[in-house]
């Protein structure tokens, strides 16, 4: 039958994981994503430090120091810079992945660390506040680019059963580059003041290492049969001495298939927008939004003012902080080792609803710590609550749903139009939680709490299980409208008679004929 040899061909290209991908996923996150975290938190620990070199720089300038409400200000732009970088940097990898392939992409952007890591490594011996906030804004660009680049190439070159797992690699390095900015701050390292242009500059070495290493492994398969139609390099790339990147006639099979299906060309976000993929396009734009808006980005970016109001000692702040990067590890590969057992789904829920409850505790933890000094230990377990459930699903399920819920002519564009709102939406929680703060105190976590169980929401009614499954799958399940029956474990026979409506489908005089 049919149905008999589908299956026989799907179990022959499945693949182990093998020490070359295994490489690659680790080579490309330690470079890149790591980075992204590491710049998240990095400002954190020395903040004290940057807000009085700004003061005494302006002191020599003009003879007045700032006042406060202009430091914060200041300060405020360092920190949310860096996503007016990374937006940018998500607005070009669609130009720049189909010009230089995914791999040729992380290579070559590896300069603007270095430009970076220049500026605000100089940037006090200069007396230049500017410097520093270039910098911040170049490591953004970058930032912006691999977050989309990272995940679009280890979705490509890994098979369908380990999608899910290489997908959260870079989860795992982004939760360790918070973790290492976090260690690096406390005082017994690079957290003395006259440490902190190098506590900045570190993100270099990484980089360094990543140029050095991956041009030897290769491109993705993907790409080179499906834009450049080079069969030969997709089963054995002649610029790498690494193990093939296909190993089974059905993954070309596949991929050939979808080249046929796919436009000629890459497609513009404009084009993809009018194209009939409104749902897959509406779910990128909620569930990366929901990822920024969730409260993660202001618990990362001002951990040390939380537990300050929380009423946790001053000299024991950074040590606490240091702790949470451990559990932001720990729930990051919970995630990446149970995401092939329990699909893309119950990890963002679970993880965007239990970051709503912890939203919600927040608030009242701090509403009632004045009266209830237990409640300082509660809103800690609560910021805790709210990183685990982040690493857990999140953090890295996004990016891997934007690659798996379109072709490849879609791919570009669908993570041009997921990257900036992911960006526009960091920028605006690290511009405006401060004055979010100062004028509605605890409960500016309420705003959080509702976006996230909104997210989780929509996530349980839209978004199909896509575990296991091949692109062409996927793409057939939104067209069809075939993931209410997948996900809910209605499906009655191997296949339904549908019509399409509007691109999507319904069922044909709404009975089932069977196939």
């Amino acid at each position: 039958p049919e149905s008999q040899k589908s299956f026989m061909s799907s179990k022959k290209s499945t693949r182990l994981l093998t020490a070359s991908l295994l490489a690659v996923a680790f080579l490309t996150s330690f470079g890149s994503s790591m980075l992204y975290g590491y710049n998240l938190a990095v400002v954190n620990s020395p903040a004290g430090y940057i807000k009085d070199f700004y003061n005494k720089t302006m002191i020599n300038r003009t003879g007045a120091a700032l006042n406060e409400e202009t430091l914060t200000l200041m300060y405020s732009l360092t920190v949310s810079v860096f996503a007016i970088g990374g937006l940018l940097g998500s607005l070009i990898v669609g130009m720049l992945v189909t010009r230089f392939g995914r791999k040729g992409t992380v290579i070559k952007t590896t300069m603007l660390v270095f430009v970076a890591g220049s500026l605000m490594g100089f940037g006090r011996i200069c007396r230049s506040p500017e410097m520093v906030i270039i910098g911040r804004f170049i490591t953004g660009i970058h930032s912006g680019i691999s977050l989309s680049v990272v995940p679009m190439y280890l979705g490509e070159i890994a098979p369908k059963s380990l999608r899910g797992f290489l997908g959260l690699v870079p989860c795992i390095f982004i939760s360790t580059g918070v973790f290492l900015a976090q260690i690096l701050g406390l005082h017994e390292l690079l957290g003395k003041e006259e440490f902190w242009p190098l506590f900045l500059a570190v993100v270099v070495i990484p980089t360094f290492i990543q140029l050095i290493l991956l041009p030897w492994f290769p491109e993705s398969p993907r790409y080179l049969l499906i834009e450049k139609d080079n069969v030969h390099a997709t089963i054995t790339d002649p610029e790498a001495g690494t193990e093939p990147t296909v190993t089974s006639q059905a993954e070309i099979e596949e991929m050939q298939e979808e080249q046929r299906l796919s436009t000629l060309e890459t497609l513009s976000v404009w084009r993809l927008v009018r194209d009939d993929t409104v749902w897959q396009v509406l779910s990128v734009v909620v569930i990366n939004i929901g990822m920024q808006l969730s409260s993660i980005d202001a618990i990362w970016f001002y951990t040390n003012d939380i537990f300050e109001n929380a009423g946790i000692p001053r000299p024991e702040i950074p040590y606490t902080t240091a702790g949470t990067g451990i559990i932001e590890i720990v729930a990051a590969l919970v995630g990446c080792f149970t995401i092939e057992k329990l699909g893309r789904r119950p990890l963002m829920i679970g993880g965007f609803a239990m970051m709503g409850v912890c939203s919600v505790g927040i608030t009242v933890a701090f509403s009632l710590q004045a009266q209830l000094s237990f409640m300082r230990y509660i809103s800690v377990c609560c910021v805790i609550g709210i990183i685990a459930g982040f690493c857990i699903g999140p953090a890295g399920v996004p990016f891997l749903i934007t690659a798996e819920l379109f072709k490849q002519s879609h791919r570009p564009a669908a993570y041009i139009i997921g990257g900036s709102l992911n960006w526009v939406s960091n920028f605006t929680v690290g511009f405006i939680f401060p004055f979010m703060q100062m004028s509605a105190g605890a409960y500016s976590y309420l705003v959080f709490a509702t976006v996230c169980f909104s997210v989780a929401i929509y996530v349980y009614f839209i978004i199909p299980e896509t575990k296991n499954k091949t692109f062409m799958e996927i793409s057939q399940m939104f067209s069809r409208k075939q993931p209410i029956l997948d996900t809910q474990g209605l499906i009655l026979g191997d296949q339904l008679q549908l019509k399409k409506m509007n691109g999507y489908g319904g069922l044909e005089k709404t009975s089932l004929d069977f196939d």
